[in-house]
């Protein structure tokens, strides 16, 4: 008897929650919508056959030849920012609106919850104008994930938690490289500052996500060593000297400050040997 009201209760429980999720209002059902026909038509575009009859050769193609070895272009980078907005509603809502112009693969919340908002193989708009090293279309090759927060505060646990499960997860399928982890301030210097100087960079390193600096105590820096050669090596636009400077002190020291001196030589040249 008792088995019996227990596997009623465990069915009424089951019931009731799926009762709960049909109910359950998306509010961006039309947004949806629209990311369907989009990428329907995409789809169509690459399902288009045959390609340009001859592109204006001469003599003309006599018939189309398509090759049997491809596959799908794949990201090869990572860019993190932070959202500089108060909420997760408020930053999918700005993703959703087209006069944004603006969007993210991925939207990591406060609690640590992950809105996969487009395929990681389409072209997200989140570097903009940006470079990093003779890269200047970040778009093309990268996956922007975008952390909810104001660029004030701490990171939560949570989100750097799912964060790194995240970075597994596309390290792994894309075998993006350990270096091409960066950050928005790092490839546009003299505009962005996301993610902020609170942003555990180091902890993302020791997991394997970025390159980062060892012990610097007997670095001994070589006389003619270049910062500004330095800095460009490894991938910053120096055309503003002092922006990449500032970026760079953000990202690998948490620091803010528009100084430059022996303890930011000794770290930048640590790095510079690892592009070597």
């Amino acid at each position: 008897m008792l088995y019996n009201y227990s596997f009623r209760a465990l069915l009424f429980a089951a019931l009731w929650l799926f009762v709960l999720d049909a109910c359950t209002v998306n509010p961006y059902r039309q947004t949806n919508r629209s990311y369907k026909q989009q990428a329907r038509r995409y789809a169509d575009t690459l399902r288009a056959y045959p390609l340009s009859a001859g592109a204006d050769s001469i003599p003309q193609a006599p018939y189309w030849v398509g090759t049997t070895n491809f596959n799908l272009r794949k990201p090869n980078f990572v860019i993190i920012h932070h959202t500089a907005q108060n909420s997760c509603p408020q930053t999918l809502k700005t993703f959703t609106v087209t006069r944004t112009q603006v969007s993210a693969h991925y939207v990591i919340c406060r609690d640590g919850a992950v809105y996969h908002m487009l395929n990681d193989y389409l072209r997200a708009w989140q570097a903009g104008v940006s470079k990093w090293g003779n890269l200047t279309d970040v778009n093309s090759i990268s996956i922007g994930i975008e952390l909810d927060n104001n660029g004030a505060e701490p990171f939560s646990d949570q989100q750097i938690s799912s964060l790194l499960h995240l970075l597994t997860k596309l390290k792994t399928a894309y075998n993006i490289p350990t270096a091409n982890f960066i950050g928005h301030g790092d490839i546009a210097p003299t505009r962005k500052d996301d993610p902020s100087y609170l942003f555990p960079w180091k902890n993302l390193a020791d997991k394997g996500f970025g390159l980062w600096y060892n012990d610097t105590t007997g670095v001994i820096v070589p006389p003619g060593f270049s910062s500004l050669m330095a800095l460009r090596i490894i991938g910053y636009d120096i055309k503003d000297s002092s922006a990449a400077a500032l970026a760079f002190k953000r990202h690998f020291e948490q620091d803010t400050t528009r100084t430059w001196g022996a303890p930011d030589q000794k770290i930048l040249y640590s790095l510079y040997r690892q592009y070597q």
